[in-house]
């Protein structure tokens, strides 16, 4: 029975990552999925005991001024740094996380993977990933890196990379250039006010943005030309207005935690797939929403939890699970729900919640 477990295992883990289907790939992903402490978003309603459905933990780097590191030593591609273990059987993954490194090891070029979280690491010099051009995953959360000790076009030859972690640094700006390759932007728990117009440009594979905890107050249409993205998480910031002109893949939006007051007539039409809306913890009241702001049948949880609202807004006829706790609202009306009340027209609603009002 147990080795039947493990086959059914490693056969899921095939179907959801055809992608990257070599023995290699799944070996060092099944490695980093285990060491790593990378943040996690769990997807699942967090209602039942009002739990933040993010669960990030990390290792906060030493309150010590980190000294700057020996500038990195060329080296043969097939050799691996000191400082670092490149399995020999995992030739194209190197592990360089926990180490107290303040600096960047030199990377050889055949190096796809490679993972420098849990470390000292203020700056980035230009050129550092000059060599390694074949990266796809880089993994650099849990540093101190800020962004005046950036190079200017640190990734500018990536142009393979499809996942980028800096979660958990020092970072006032948005890293730019990026490599239009990519497809994971992790950018969550650092210092960034503002996403340029441009920051985000040309990415047009990207599917997940991940700008969570940061003191973002402007964003305007940054995410307009994402043409693949399912996933954004702008939760825990500063914006007072929604993100202008969503992408029509997107599918979940997550903008907890600002001071959005307000949400433009249609907003949510022009994104057909959207399935998952949560703007709890803002200041939405009703006069800030048109009657049919949250009328879209793709919707199926919308979370406007600890707002203002007075009244129930109207919702689709589709909608599964709607979180309305914590506001003011004093009377309930069917037509919220149903605007014709009949045997073909009924609400899908399974999870309601008015407690707090």
């Amino acid at each position: 029975m147990h080795w039947v477990t493990i086959l059914i295992t490693a056969g899921l883990w095939g179907a959801s990552l055809g992608q990257y289907n070599e023995e290699e790939d799944m070996a060092w992903l099944q490695y980093y999925m285990r060491q790593s402490r990378m943040s996690s978003y769990n997807y699942l309603p967090y209602y039942e005991d009002e739990g933040s459905p993010y669960i990030y933990s990390y290792l906060p780097a030493p309150d010590t001024e980190a000294e700057p590191g020996p500038e990195p030593q060329q080296a043969p591609s097939w050799q691996c740094p000191q400082e670092c273990d490149c399995p020999p059987n995992f030739s194209s993954a190197m592990y360089c996380d926990t180490r107290n490194l303040r600096y960047l090891p030199f990377v050889p070029s055949r190096m796809k993977y490679v993972y420098f979280q849990n470390n000292l690491i203020t700056s980035m010099q230009e050129g550092a990933f000059d060599n390694a051009t074949e990266l796809e995953w880089l993994a650099l959360h849990n540093n101190q890196i800020s962004s005046d000790r950036m190079g200017k076009r640190l990734f500018a030859k990536l142009k393979r990379l499809e996942r980028l972690y800096m979660n958990n640094n020092n970072l006032t700006k948005m890293p730019s250039p990026l490599p239009r390759s990519l497809r994971e932007l992790h950018l969550s728990y650092n210092q960034i006010s503002k996403v340029p117009s441009n920051a985000l440009e040309g990415l047009e594979n990207l599917t997940a943005l991940y700008l969570s905890h940061n003191y973002i107050f402007e964003i305007g249409a940054s995410l307009k030309g994402l043409r693949s993205l399912i996933l954004a998480d702008l939760s825990y910031n500063h914006l007072r207005r929604v993100p202008d002109g969503l992408p029509a893949s997107l599918e979940q939006l997550y903008l907890e935690y600002n001071y959005i007051n307000a949400i433009p007539d249609d907003y949510f039409q022009v994104s057909p797939k959207l399935l998952y809306v949560r703007m709890s913890h803002n200041s939405l009241t009703n006069q800030g929403l048109s009657t049919n702001t949250f009328n879209s049948s793709s919707i199926l949880e919308l979370d406007l939890s600890y707002n203002r609202l007075q009244k129930i807004p109207r919702v689709s006829t589709h909608l599964e699970n709607l979180y309305l706790q914590g506001n003011q609202i004093d009377e309930f009306s069917i037509s919220s729900f149903c605007t014709v009340v009949d045997v073909m027209n009924y609400s899908r609603l399974q999870v309601l919640r008015l407690d707090g009002n």
